[in-house]
């Protein structure tokens, strides 16, 4: 078993033991996603950019705790959509690829479609 199956093993087996089963559905679990995306943004809020790559470590534990639960609703979110999230990642890289070559995209923050 590998570490992304144990973890969404052990993520199951907390929820069945809380009988969380019945609130986790796509719908609430891609709105728990959203708030906890939002208070990991909320750590960053108002920073430099030279600020957000050198917080102290207290601020980086506590970015650390968000940055798990975000992990942790999106693997549940893939574990009740039957969702291979290393598939459908690696997927993802090869579309972007596409959407933004090296030629054009390289040093550039525009949108594919500005390229």
């Amino acid at each position: 078993m590998n570490q992304i199956s144990a973890l969404l093993e052990r993520i199951k087996i907390f929820a069945d033991e809380r009988d969380w089963q019945q609130f986790h559905s796509p719908k609430n679990i891609s709105m728990a996603l959203s708030v906890e995306a939002s208070e990991l943004l909320e750590h960053f809020q108002w920073m430099t950019q030279d600020e957000s790559r050198n917080v102290s470590p207290d601020k980086k534990a506590l970015i650390a705790d968000e940055t798990a639960d975000v992990f942790l609703y999106l693997l549940r979110m893939c574990e009740q959509m039957d969702i291979d999230l290393i598939k459908v990642a690696n997927q993802k890289i090869d579309k972007n690829a596409l959407k933004y070559p090296v030629e054009k995209a390289k040093g550039s923050a525009k949108k594919y479609t500005e390229l």
